[in-house]
């Protein structure tokens, strides 16, 4: 759709409210709600004498793991396997993020946790909740504007911030149509906002989020991915991360 049709998903949303509202239930009903991956937050990927590339996967209920059993299952864990093996350099992986968190809330709740630590690459997943609150895309960008400078006061000297973009929700399996169409459409809309904050600032770089749809990819609730689906997400963001950490260390 054109750039016309994607500001129009709040409308459209509004529009169509009681099919929605009808869906969403359905949908609350039929899903199967997965925890948070177990397993301790943080860990370290390789070895070497140089000190560990520091890498803090942030945001929402992906980057907390749902849709594996074990935090070494999700995302953080994958980027860091996967920067071992294409940089040579050990990683210090750390995992800060809850569940149905949008990204206002992340800026209030999540960043305190994050105390004095500071870290090389921070990769930001959120937009999914924001996304189902048909959030503006003006207020999502503001939000995130505000979370980048906060997070800028924990990079290291040269370290940087990736935007994960959102997520393409067109594949997913557990959204039935036209609920799915318009979710789709909004992501689309957050994301376009997702880059231009990304390029108002030095220290923040969008990699748009690879289209998953392949049912194997997912969890069995259909809508987090399983852990081949992480492998995946962290594959594509690997080229950006090191990118960022380039003749670091």
């Amino acid at each position: 759709m054109g750039q016309v049709a994607v500001h129009a998903s709040r409308p459209f949303a509004f529009a169509m409210a009681p099919v929605l509202l009808t869906q969403g239930a359905r949908v609350r009903r039929r899903t199967p709600v997965l925890p948070e991956a177990g397993g301790e937050r943080h860990g370290v990927e390789g070895a070497g004498r140089d000190e560990p590339l520091a890498v803090l996967v942030f945001g929402e209920s992906t980057a907390a793991g749902v849709g594996v059993r074990t935090q070494t299952e999700g995302l953080a864990s994958a980027l860091a396997a996967g920067l071992v093996q294409r940089g040579g350099r050990s990683v210090a992986w750390r995992v800060v993020a809850r569940t149905g968190t949008t990204a206002r809330q992340a800026l209030v709740d999540l960043v305190p946790q994050m105390r004095d630590a500071s870290f090389d690459v921070i990769v930001v997943a959120l937009g999914v909740n924001d996304v189902l609150r048909m959030r503006s895309g003006r207020a999502w960008q503001n939000d995130l504007t505000a979370l980048i400078a906060a997070l800028e006061h924990h990079l290291r000297p040269g370290g940087g911030i990736i935007l994960a973009g959102v997520p393409d929700l067109t594949g997913f399996p557990s959204l039935p149509q036209p609920m799915r169409a318009l979710l789709a459409l909004h992501a689309r809309h957050l994301d376009r906002r997702t880059a231009r904050a990304a390029s108002n600032t030095q220290s923040a770089v969008h990699v748009s989020s690879p289209r998953i749809e392949s049912h194997g990819l997912f969890a069995e609730d259909g809508f987090h991915p399983g852990a081949e689906g992480y492998r995946l997400w962290a594959d594509h963001l690997m080229d950006a991360v090191m990118s960022l950490t380039h003749g670091r260390g």
